[in-house]
Formats: structure tokens, C-alpha cells, sequence
């Protein structure tokens, strides 16, 4: 039997799926996508249960100042960081560089 919340992981992940390459976006740009602007720690919490969902980028979910506060969650130290780098985004200090330019707004609810 599904649950109300993973509907709502499944949801997240369809959002999160959409995100292009070499951009972000943040657990509220995501809830609030999906009709729930208050829920951006359930967003959180699809995110730390995606990682092992390879088709889900997780990578590219940040908080809504560019700080890679999900890092923790990836097998090792710094593979959050790494992952975005490799995508061409600048992180220093656990927060993205020019985070306004990466940035990516979902457009509707899925």
C-alpha cells in the first residue's frame, strides 16, 4: 500500500529528475513547485532517501542559499561537491559560487 509521503517522494523525484545539467535547485523551489511551499523539509527528506535512486540527481538540490547542506548524505567526503563540479558549478566552502546563475526554477506541478 502506498503512503500519502511516498507519493509525495515520488513526486520530489519527478522534479528532481527534471533539473538540467550544471544547474541547482532548492528543497523550497521544489515544495513549492508542488503545491506544498511548507514542506521543503519532506523535500529534504526524499532527497536523504534518493541515494540510491541513481536516475534521481540529488546532487543538484541545495538549500536556498547554495549550501550543500544534503552533503553528508553521499558516500563519501565530498562527492556532493564533486558531482556539481563535475557539471561545471563552483563550490567553495560547501556553498555554489554565482548562485543566482545556476540556478534552476521549476516551471509547473508534476
Amino acid at each position: 500500500m502506498e503512503t500519502t509521503s511516498d507519493n509525495f517522494f515520488e513526486r520530489v523525484y519527478a522534479v528532481a529528475r527534471r533539473i538540467p545539467y550544471g544547474k541547482v535547485t532548492s528543497y523550497g523551489a521544489i515544495a513549492k513547485v508542488l503545491g506544498s511551499a511548507r514542506s521543503a523539509r519532506m523535500v529534504g527528506w526524499a532527497m536523504n532517501a534518493a541515494h540510491n535512486l541513481e536516475d534521481v540527481p540529488a546532487h543538484r538540490v541545495v538549500n536556498r542559499k547554495g549550501l550543500l547542506t544534503g552533503k553528508h548524505h553521499f558516500d563519501g567526503t565530498n562527492l556532493m561537491q564533486q558531482l556539481l563540479e563535475s557539471e561545471g558549478i563552483v563550490v567553495v566552502d560547501n556553498q555554489i559560487i554565482d548562485f543566482e546563475s545556476v540556478f534552476w526554477e521549476p516551471e509547473m506541478a508534476v
